[in-house]
């Protein structure tokens, strides 16, 4: 029996209006009917779980969240079957994954079963959201919770506040990317909040993301806090390199990267396309040596709303002003790295036998 208590809404989106927008979605750009909200206080946890009609939040000026930065948030996607029906994929790793985040920001963890009930409740009351797989469409879904309660102390808060809500998209990188090594930023440092999935992680990563636009890069590679040596993340999403070796080489997770759920599902893929995945550290030096030399052969980024993004060139401070470049391979999309996200597509939109359990059907 469900814990979350559904209140339909009494003014749905017109259908044609609806279809309209399902037809060409824009990245987070509308919303469905409806959402999931639970509260929690010092007093009685979790509680008022409900999926209601979407609206606005009225939260007072002084609500924690505004002031001292108490917010998480998740990203995962529902896709349409071949036979109409539809699946989530692996929304298990994202609940676990957004109860570590609110361990490391102090908040108050969710239940995993209650997450994965909240988003499957709320994507079978709003299937009619998700989109057909013409143009790798799908639903995105958004799980967030923030600190509620009126604050101005710097203290864990004693009330928060869990949403889902959903929208329908397309492709969020459609094009292959260059990335720039900045020499200015860094995306997080050990004992900080780079393996969690909070907000302020990816505000601070706006104005590196200028930065690399002004060297006409589409995206920052990140390196450690620390050394300013070792690769860490692209952008807002994992970075793996293919290897003339046979190898699928990406950063070890040491507390500064986010375990990211597409990486991991890639690592998992990567003996099926004769790869060996190994996770280690990775300088930035062997990077531009390897695609230099041809050891590198591709490189791709991934992420939930990227899926996998080749990755054709890299940008980085030279000598004289001027900034020194490299073309991965002949700058196209590498063959192997088209092929591992077909893969992944195929296995998400059911086309290809799901061997490893990672959809949730609805």
């Amino acid at each position: 029996m469900s814990t979350f208590v559904l209140t339909r809404s009494a003014h749905p989106t017109p259908a044609d209006e609806r279809a309209a927008i399902v037809a060409k979605p824009v990245f987070g750009a509308n919303f469905t009917d409806h959402m999931a909200l639970a509260t929690w206080t010092t007093d009685e946890g979790w509680h008022d779980r409900e999926i209601v009609a979407r609206r606005p939040f009225e939260l007072h000026p002084g609500a924690a969240t505004f002031h001292y930065g108490q917010e998480i948030f998740e990203g995962l996607k529902a896709f349409r079957q071949p036979d109409g029906s539809v699946a989530i994929f692996r929304p298990d790793k994202n609940a676990a994954r957004f109860a570590l985040s609110a361990r490391r920001l102090a908040m108050a963890p969710v239940d995993e079963a209650d997450f994965v009930a909240a988003v499957s409740e709320l994507v079978d009351l709003d299937r009619d959201w998700v989109p057909t797989p013409d143009g790798e469409q799908s639903l995105y879904i958004r799980p967030f919770e923030i600190a509620s309660e009126t604050l101005i102390g710097v203290r864990a808060a004693n009330e928060y506040t869990f949403c889902v809500i959903a929208s329908p998209v397309g492709p969020y990188y459609p094009e292959p990317v260059t990335l720039w090594a900045t020499p200015n930023f860094t995306r997080a440092a050990t004992g900080g909040t780079g393996a969690a999935k909070c907000g302020g992680n990816y505000a601070a990563s706006l104005l590196a993301a200028r930065e690399a636009a002004e060297h006409g890069c589409q995206q920052v590679i990140w390196l450690d806090g620390a050394e300013h040596r070792w690769v860490e993340e692209c952008g807002t999403m994992n970075i793996l390199f293919v290897t003339a070796a046979g190898e699928l080489v990406t950063p070890e997770l040491t507390g500064t990267i986010l375990d990211g759920v597409t990486r991991d599902s890639i690592l998992t893929l990567a003996p099926d396309h004769g790869l060996r995945p190994v996770q280690r550290r990775v300088a930035i030096d062997e990077v531009f040596d390897g695609v230099a030399s041809g050891a590198i052969t591709e490189v791709f980024a991934c992420g939930t709303a990227a899926v996998v993004t080749p990755v054709v060139g890299f940008a980085a401070p030279g000598v004289n002003g001027a900034d020194r470049r490299l073309t991965v391979g002949d700058g196209t999309p590498g063959t192997i790295s088209q092929a591992i996200r077909a893969h992944l597509l195929d296995i998400q939109y059911g086309r290809v036998p799901d061997v490893h359990g990672w959809l949730h059907h609805v």
